[in-house]
């Protein structure tokens, strides 16, 4: 296994909410590059290949380019997305809990990349330690010279906010968190307008991860070149792996970008449970796709994983072991999206509900062929009936199970 360099999780960068230790360990270079040459951020971001890592993948430097020239006449708005409350997904809560001066660092990078002035961390209530160590470290930054720098530099009043999620599942997608910051339920909203147009207070509004945003500082001290070379193959930068299931060492773990899935689970997870052979990981959360043995060599990057008809997702990894059936899992993770809808779209209200009532059904053993087909035909009718991405998750890991793992679906049938 090759040596490689740890990014956001280096244990001396580990150092909880002391803006002074952050900056002992190398924080605030970033920030002071940032603040020298601001119009150059965007193109220091785009050249370094840094991706989108709350799940789409999509260029940093692109979204941002997406949002209209901010001159004053109006504020624009950046939500730091922590929402998380997807089944083993558990990196964003470590980075607030454990280094939240490199995701506010990031943060204020993005506003001089972007001009916007108003920095809403949005987290999930539940995370209690996540919360109180954001805060503390908000505090400290307002006092701080540096944060003045930034605002002076804008076009606005710089202001920082935490602001506590729903605590719903739903509400991590980009317009529902709008929405509850804005003090309304979580409804996601149709799109367009985007929210680079038209989000909060129907201003223009960037959502970003933590993760992403914890990125900036590192990559604007070590620069572009530096930032890809941490990558494998063609991939760029490290990327932090939610680690679960059958594995003997769960936890997060943070690795090159294009690690193979075999050297996550056999080298950082310690292998599977003794007694226990892998069957197959799901990639990103319950919202994505499975990977079987056949995989266990594919570099985990957004191309690499793609091409085998799956999504790295957020890079949570639940691994299952043989004696688990998939079957079960994913009417588990179905069930999941069903209590989950927020009901505004009858078409993902309704059929959550009636891909999660035929699973169950097959789970049980009181399945009929005509079960299936109907699974079948309507994982090909439901994706895009929604204003957010919940139909489609769900759907995704149903079609992914079915494609990976046909033949334990036909073994369950009554009529098989």
């Amino acid at each position: 296994m090759a040596e490689f360099e740890k990014v956001l999780t280096r244990e001396d960068r580990l150092v909880g909410a002391d803006l002074t230790a952050w900056r002992a360990a190398g924080g605030g270079e970033g920030l002071r590059r940032a603040l020298e040459a601001p119009g150059e951020i965007r193109e220091v971001v785009e050249a370094s290949g840094l991706r989108g890592l709350g799940g789409a993948g999509f260029s940093t430097a692109r979204k941002w380019g997406f949002l209209p020239a901010l001159d004053g006449t109006r504020d624009g708005h950046l939500v730091a997305n922590a929402n998380e409350d997807e089944p083993g997904t558990f990196k964003d809560r470590l980075l607030l809990e454990q280094t939240p001066h490199g995701v506010i660092e990031g943060a204020l990078i993005a506003a001089l990349a972007t001009g916007v002035n108003d920095i809403v961390f949005y987290v999930n209530p539940h995370e209690e330690k996540a919360i109180a160590s954001i805060r503390t470290a908000v505090e400290q930054w307002r006092e701080d010279p540096e944060f003045a720098r930034v605002s002076d530099a804008l076009p606005r009043t710089l202001g920082l906010r935490v602001v506590p999620s729903s605590g719903l599942y739903i509400g991590g997608e980009e317009t529902a968190a709008i929405a509850s910051i804005e003090g309304g339920f979580p409804f996601p909203r149709l799109k367009p307008p985007f929210p680079a147009e038209s989000g909060i207070n129907e201003e223009p509004t960037l959502v970003n991860n933590v993760e992403t945003l914890a990125n900036l500082p590192h990559l604007l001290a070590g620069g572009a070149s530096w930032f890809r070379g941490l990558g494998r193959g063609d991939a760029c930068g490290t990327k932090l792996f939610s680690l679960s299931g059958d594995v003997l060492n769960e936890g997060v773990f943070e690795l090159p970008m294009g690690t193979p899935l075999r050297e996550l689970i056999d080298i950082h997870g310690g292998g599977m449970l003794e007694g226990k052979r892998f069957k197959a990981v799901f990639t990103g959360g319950p919202s994505n796709t499975l990977l079987t043995p056949d995989d266990l060599d594919v570099p985990l990057d957004w191309d690499s994983v793609k091409a085998r008809h799956s999504h790295l997702g957020t890079g949570a990894m639940i691994v299952v072991s043989d004696g688990t059936g998939i079957v079960k899992k994913v009417t588990e993770y179905i069930d999941f999206f069903a209590e989950n809808s927020c009901g505004q779209c009858p078409c993902c209200k309704i059929g959550t509900r009636q891909v999660s009532s035929l699973l169950k059904k097959i789970d049980t053993g009181r399945g009929l062929r005509s079960d299936l087909d109907n699974l079948a035909g309507l994982s090909r009718m439901l994706p895009g009936s929604g204003r957010c991405g919940l139909i489609d998750g769900a759907v995704t890991v149903l079609e992914s199970s079915l494609y990976k793992f046909r033949e334990e679906y036909e073994a369950q049938l009554l009529d098989r």
